[in-house]
């Protein structure tokens, strides 16, 4: 019993996230800091309240990174299909016959 919760918290923890989510990760992260940043120059400009702006930009921040950095589940909705482990090809089953100058290999 120990076992199986030590790995659903190692499943939880270990932050793997496939290909698609780390490209969606680093789209929000851009989007999400950029305005942001925007806001807490225009809302820090007319205010002329620098502190003010810095921490809208601080807490922008740090709800970034809690947006992006978890490995949320739909940073993994696109599983990889990894080839078959071991030294031969996939396609060992199937012979191809390879044509080159009209010869043709086995």
């Amino acid at each position: 019993m120990a076992d199986q919760l030590l790995e659903q918290v190692r499943d939880v923890v270990d932050g793997q996230i496939d290909f698609e989510g780390q490209k969606l990760a680093e789209t929000l992260a851009t989007v999400f800091l950029a305005s942001i940043g925007g806001i807490s120059l225009v809302v820090g400009f007319f205010l002329q309240d620098i502190a003010l702006s810095l921490k809208i930009g601080l807490g922008g921040t740090a709800l970034a990174f809690l947006l992006v950095v978890p490995p949320w589940p739909f940073f993994k909705q696109h599983p990889v299909k990894w080839l078959p482990v071991g030294g031969e090809s996939a396609i060992t089953s199937v012979q191809q016959n390879i044509v080159i100058d009209e010869k043709t290999l086995a």
